[in-house]
């Protein structure tokens, strides 16, 4: 019998949070520390000891945000992943009894977003722990990354490109050679 749901944030950069507003990022990938697996262990019992949740699980998206104004009843906050789209689009209102943070032309990082002030909500469907060069062309595309458009780039390989591009750009070129072992965590986003 599984127990409860479990909710943990996770942080998002903009780009992966348009993705996922979009229906293109299905996979996220995070580096899987060696306090985890030690010098060896199977990737299947590693799995089911993954730090962000098993399937059923989830996520809460920690993004970029900021308290744009304040109203007797509402805070309306506005998320620099959508700042380019409609009003709608960009903002999300919460109850202002919760809302405690002051009106701010600052933007507060996703890494201090409280769960309250989160419109994005996934869940868990699947974990697994691998290789990161071991990810199939698919998997890159449902990790929301674009097709690579390099003269050079194989046609059956544009969009691990694409996320290598991505991958290197967070964790640097020394990362991205060293082949890591990630967690592979597949989600589907909740409509609330």
């Amino acid at each position: 019998m599984k127990g409860e749901v479990k909710e943990r944030g996770m942080i998002f950069n903009d780009e992966m949070v348009r993705a996922i507003l979009g229906g293109n990022k299905t996979q996220t990938r995070r580096i899987v520390e060696e306090k985890f697996y030690g010098r060896a262990v199977a990737a299947e019992l590693l799995a089911k000891h993954c730090p962000y949740g098993q399937p059923g699980d989830r996520i809460w998206v920690r993004e970029t945000y900021r308290v744009h104004g304040k109203a007797t009843d509402v805070a309306t906050l506005v998320y620099r992943a959508s700042v380019r789209n409609s009003w709608t689009e960009q903002t999300h209102r919460v109850p202002v009894e919760v809302c405690n943070k002051p009106v701010s032309e600052k933007w507060t990082p996703s890494i201090h977003m409280p769960r309250w002030a989160s419109r994005i909500l996934l869940e868990i469907t699947d974990v697994r722990v691998e290789r990161l060069h071991d990810m199939s062309e698919a998997d890159a595309k449902a990790e929301g990354a674009t097709p690579a458009t390099y003269k050079i780039t194989p046609s059956e390989a544009v969009y691990r490109v694409g996320f290598g591009d991505i991958w290197r750009s967070i964790y640097g070129q020394d990362n991205w050679l060293s082949n890591p072992l990630v967690w592979v965590i597949e989600f589907k986003r909740i409509q609330e």
